[in-house]
């Protein structure tokens, strides 16, 4: 395929635009009495998990560095939100789950950042959104190593 390198700079600084404006408004939500965004944003990937995760796994899911993950993941098992476990196939290495209570908050703060979310999207028709969902898959794929 031949891209437009014009188009495809314009495309991108118009995704990147909006994305700034939409997280400026849902950092400056109500949403986040009990957690941090970037706090959220690590309750919320380990909430997908089916099971305990590593910390190499965790960092996949957030956009923050290793050192910064590692002091975060710090502070929210000294708050309780998090375990450690032990990994049964890896002795020496540790797995990280949500508590009861990280799942509670996480919940709580989700539906009150899914109401942003909504308020936020509120621009598009739900065929726009539709498209929007389809795209932004289709660019994610296109970034995975194969």
């Amino acid at each position: 395929m031949n891209t437009n390198v014009k188009l495809a700079n314009a495309s991108w600084e118009a995704l990147f635009t909006a994305h700034t404006a939409l997280m400026r408004g849902f950092k400056e939500a109500d949403s986040w009495s009990e957690v941090s965004m970037s706090e959220y944003d690590v309750l919320y990937t380990l909430s997908k998990q089916r099971e305990a995760i590593r910390l190499a796994d965790l960092r996949e899911g957030v956009l923050l560095s290793q050192p910064a993950l590692s002091r975060l993941v710090d502070r929210l098992v000294c708050r309780g939100l998090i375990s450690r476990v032990t990994d049964d196939s890896d002795r020496r290495a540790v797995r990280l789950a949500l508590t009861d209570e990280g799942r509670e908050v996480q919940r709580i703060a989700g539906m009150a950042h899914a109401a942003d979310v909504a308020r936020g999207m509120r621009a598009l028709d739900d065929d726009e959104m539709r498209q929007l969902q389809r795209i932004c898959e289709k660019l994610a794929q296109s970034t995975r190593p194969e």
